[in-house]
């Protein structure tokens, strides 16, 4: 058995100059044509589309430039804690007014 993977632009019918809306848009239009809850599922194909998308767009894509350089951003907001304010507490349940229809006849 090969260890070759079948190139993921081909498998997706692109260019290899295909830009991520391009892959998105193949990769979805393969998808509706061979899923396995279509009338004529191809489960061999839909097994290579996704790992050819999953190649393209997922954990095998290569990253951006200075993806891994930069610390993520997320630790430099700061918190604020604020104090427990001294208003009562809600009652378990609270309903709005109530509104009382008369009877129909």
């Amino acid at each position: 058995m090969s260890t070759d993977r079948p190139d993921p632009y081909a498998v997706l019918g692109l260019a290899p100059d295909a830009g991520t809306a391009e892959i998105a848009a193949a990769y979805r239009r393969a998808v509706r044509a061979c899923h396995p809850d279509t009338p004529h599922p191809d489960r061999d194909r839909f097994a290579a589309v996704s790992a050819a998308y999953q190649h393209l767009r997922g954990h095998d894509a290569p990253q951006p430039a200075g993806y891994h350089q930069h610390p993520s951003r997320a630790r430099d907001i700061p918190v604020r804690v604020h104090a427990h304010t001294t208003r009562p507490p809600l009652p378990a349940l609270w309903a709005g007014p109530v509104r009382r229809h008369p009877p129909r006849t």
